[in-house]
């Protein structure tokens, strides 16, 4: 009787519950450091007030969490289903973007696309790296049964990575390029023959070659946001080389968001200054986006960011335990997919932070303020709780770990 109470109580919580108490571990403590961090909003940037900031990042948590509900209500199956035509509609917005997308906060790229009649603005990229990740996964495990043409694999696979590529790299280069990476990541978990990765890989560096010399050297690409990723590149590359003592003032001017960024992490130490006692959130851009990896090490020093590390490495070991314990194929794979691309985006934002790689615009998981990037986040989790509440079914289904081809296609 206790056990069956146990199990009604948690019933809401549909899917894997270490999962979800990692989620709403990470989700409640995110609220401490944007709010901390929003200041710098209300002070430097004279946007809005820390108080208004921090109710609006609650409001997309509770939304966020709602969505990961929601979808678990949902088969997945009919998600995979969706994708081509979702994939299909992001793209049109894409388009849109690229003539009517607005800037946010006094960002030089036009990613976002306003909501005709609304304030609210979001950026699709980030809702089209999703549903194109969903729509390979899906593509996969369909032509699963047969050798694919050469020519299905560039209408059908390469065909529209390469177009939401070429779409998001203009405003986005370090969104196209995960968008790239990942998708090649996918081909590989998903079976695609060697020979038509590698030659992808290899027709795709030759068109960012390409895209970088007529960009850099003429105006055929207008609006292009080339020059300003060269310049990251060789702020990094000029830190690295150049000893601190160095004093190279262009040099230093350039590098201010890292500068500000270690200097905060090493203020903070083993135990940190305290929620809320950040020193250097207010001389640090994007200190609640971007760069709130600095902000939580400065306040809750080397315990509280191993804290929040390891929450997310319990996160990734139970997405890969869900993915190995998932018999249907499209499930595992998509799991995995998405799981990749969480890795990643969490990778990059604290690479940034520590000066592993040159500056990019990419959040942190579940805990930068923003709230087109915390949706797709929790839409991501949100399928891969869905699929680890599958499990079972498919157990008690008779379905073994390996499935027929006709249960594959069924599935997908």
């Amino acid at each position: 009787m206790n056990e069956q109470d146990t199990e009604n109580r948690f019933e809401f919580l549909k899917g894997d519950k270490v999962l979800w108490m990692v989620i709403l571990v990470i989700s409640i403590f995110s609220i401490f450091p944007v709010y901390s961090a929003s200041s710098n909003l209300e002070y430097i940037v004279n946007n809005g007030t820390t108080t208004g900031h921090v109710i609006k990042h609650m409001f997309f948590v509770v939304l966020g969490l709602s969505i990961m509900r929601v979808v678990g209500m949902v088969k997945y199956e009919y998600i995979g289903k969706l994708s081509s035509i979702l994939l299909g509609l992001m793209i049109i917005l894409l388009i849109v973007t690229m003539f009517t997308g607005q800037t946010i906060d006094g960002a030089s790229a036009s990613r976002w696309l306003k909501i005709p009649g609304t304030p609210i603005s979001f950026q699709p990229s980030s809702f089209a790296f999703l549903m194109l990740i969903i729509y390979l996964c899906r593509y996969l495990t369909k032509k699963i049964t047969r050798e694919r043409l050469p020519i299905e694999n560039i209408m059908y696979i390469f065909g529209p990575i390469l177009l939401v590529f070429v779409l998001v790299a203009k405003d986005n280069g370090s969104t196209a390029l995960m968008i790239l990476m990942v998708s090649v990541i996918v081909l590989i978990i998903g079976q695609l023959h060697w020979k038509y990765i590698a030659g992808f890989i290899s027709a795709s560096f030759i068109a960012i070659v390409l895209f970088l010399i007529i960009a850099l050297n003429t105006n055929l690409i207008g609006g292009n946001r080339v020059h300003t990723w060269m310049s990251r590149i060789e702020t990094f590359t000029s830190s690295k080389a150049k000893s601190a003592d160095v004093d190279d003032e262009s040099v230093k001017a350039k590098n201010y968001q890292v500068m500000q960024a270690k200097a905060a992490i090493v203020h903070g130490g083993i135990t940190g200054m305290g929620p809320g006692k950040s020193a250097l959130k207010q001389m640090l851009p994007q200190s609640a986006s971007d760069f709130i990896f600095a902000v939580i090490v400065e306040e809750y020093g080397v315990i509280g960011a191993a804290f929040l590390i390891s929450m997310y490495l319990i996160m990734m070991i139970r997405i890969v335990m869900i993915a190995s314990k998932m018999p249907a194929f499209f499930g595992s794979l998509l799991v995995l997919s998405l799981g990749v691309m969480i890795f990643i985006q969490l990778s990059v934002n604290i690479a940034v932070a520590v000066n592993l790689i040159p500056v990019t615009g990419q959040p942190l998981p579940l805990i930068s303020y923003g709230g087109t990037s915390m949706l797709v986040t929790y839409l991501q989790l949100g399928i891969i709780l869905n699929i680890s509440s599958r499990i079972q079914i498919y157990d008690e289904e008779g379905l073994g770990k390996k499935q027929s081809i006709a249960e594959i296609n069924d599935i997908a």
